[in-house]
């Protein structure tokens, strides 16, 4: 069995020793309410993250649920907590329909690749922790594969045999929903109006069309199937994260995460199948990032509207002009992305890092009442179910403040271990070109003031001040810098 840890690079101690004690608050699906965050264990957070399914390329939807899922990192541990998160890697078990329906998403693409399902897995799950690197988005504590857990989904499904809640039939071994006090919970759907689906096709054997299946029983030709005590078998997508998020993080952890698309299926039978082993709802508090829309319309392979990392690269833009992006909406709002709006965040990307270089080398005083006041306000914003527009907000202020200090630059600086846009690093020349029309103004300032024409020289600054752009006079001539 390979899993593999990660140790986060960031200094726990040092981050958040002199940040004031303020309450966390989550929306918490599984209540319908925003609840005080309370971890089980004072001093650790226990996480578990529904990872990719690595049949294909993860679209900028998928990273916005991973970028929401590392704000949620960043602030806990802006707050002093340390972290233990395990996400999964799914590389068998999830069929092409979520309510258990159709083949394998790994055969299906194995098959249209003529590549084998590891070759397949291998594949994306390197493009997939590439696309995390190039936005920035930490890699959880321990990352696990579905493919290296198979014994320990296989005990699960004995204990739940064995504890009544699952029965076998000659197609595969099925959850018994019957058997709990309540079902669903954390959808609160009304089952009658819901699809009867199972991950194999409907079954005439199953005792409720809303069983779902645990280990299905392989044809022959099947290229993903372990022995077992059902035959030649394989497990079915929800065991693997009750089975690992157990193994990992025990009977009950602090938070689960992941995608709204997988409230009613995944993370609902999630909690069935832990209901039925131990007893437990196995996290106290389940957060769930919205849908990313395209034009305003669902990202579908149909309407040709479907982004990768790589289409927003290709045109020229950095990576972490999506993440900015994403800090436009709450991570539980819609998000609508069009190109117009990528282009105006890579401006606002720009006039950060400006805003931050000249920060850095401003000599104003600022009184340390300022520097507190927005200290607090970006702390509450974070801590209020992770509000990144309104902690945004604060940090534009801090941006446009008036006086130029290296304390507002700390400050954007601390500010940025959550935000995560490396502010500190440098635009490139290519980023750094000033627009014609600026040139011009400039050049008609120039000629102001060697006419002696102060009036009209400072209505040009005033002018470029109002685009975007401070003018600074200094014995080499002229500095430009963008600063909004």
């Amino acid at each position: 069995m390979k899993v593999f840890y990660f140790t986060s690079h960031i200094n726990h101690n040092k981050l958040g020793k002199d940040v004031k004690n303020l309450d966390i608050y989550f929306y918490n699906t599984l209540t319908r309410k925003k609840e005080r965050f309370q971890p089980i264990d004072k001093k650790e957070v226990r996480i578990y993250s529904c990872g990719p399914t690595v049949y294909k390329e993860a679209t900028i939807g998928n990273m916005r649920t991973n970028l929401f899922q590392d704000v949620l990192r960043r602030v806990l541990r802006y707050n002093g907590y340390k972290l233990k998160h395990a996400m999964n890697i799914t590389d068998v078990g999830h069929l092409v329909s979520d309510g258990d329906e159709g083949e394998d998403k790994m055969l299906k693409s194995a098959r249209e690749e003529h590549k084998s399902p590891m070759e397949i897995a291998e594949f994306y799950t390197k493009l997939f922790f590439e696309d995390l690197k190039s936005l920035n988005i930490e890699t959880p504590e321990i990352i696990c594969k579905a493919t290296d857990h198979i014994p320990q989904m296989l005990q699960y499904v004995r204990a739940l045999i064995k504890n009544g809640y699952a029965y076998e039939t000659s197609t595969a071994v099925y959850f018994d929903i019957s058997k709990l006090d309540h079902y669903p919970v954390l959808s609160n759907l009304n089952l009658e109006e819901q699809k009867a689906g199972a991950r194999v096709e409907v079954d005439p054997e199953k005792k409720s069309p809303y069983d779902f299946a645990l280990w299905i029983k392989a044809p022959k030709n099947h290229l993903m199937k372990w022995d077992s005590e059902f035959g030649p078998s394989y497990p079915g997508w929800h065991i693997e994260c009750s089975s690992m998020g157990e193994m990992y993080l025990g009977e009950q952890f602090d938070i689960h995460t992941g995608g709204i698309d997988l409230v009613p299926t995944h993370h609902e039978n999630e909690i069935a199948q832990s209901k039925g082993k131990c007893g437990k709802i196995p996290a106290r508090f389940w957060l769930h990032g919205e849908y990313l829309l395209i034009d305003g319309k669902k990202m579908s392979k149909s309407l040709g509207n479907v982004y990768l990392m790589k289409d927003i690269t290709n045109k020229g833009y950095d990576p972490l002009v999506y993440r900015l992006f994403s800090f436009s909406s709450h991570y539980r709002n819609k998000l609508n992305f069009t190109w117009e709006a990528i282009e105006a965040t890579s401006k606002s990307l720009d006039r950060l890092k400006n805003a931050y270089q000249m920060h850095l080398k401003g000599k104003e005083e600022v009184d340390d009442q300022v520097i507190s006041d927005l200290e607090k306000r970006f702390h509450q914003a974070i801590n209020d179910d992770l509000n990144m527009p309104l902690a945004m907000g604060v940090v534009w202020e801090a941006v446009k403040y008036e006086k130029k200090s290296p304390k507002l630059a700390q400050l954007l600086q601390k500010f940025d271990t959550v935000l995560g846009l490396k502010i500190e690093e440098p635009i490139s020349q290519k980023e750094q070109e000033i627009p014609q029309e600026i040139l011009d103004l400039v050049e008609q300032r120039k000629q102001a003031r060697q006419a002696k024409n102060w009036a009209k020289s400072d209505e040009l600054r005033d002018l470029i001040l109002e685009k975007g752009y401070e003018i600074k006079d200094t014995k080499q001539g002229m500095e430009i810098n963008l600063i909004r």
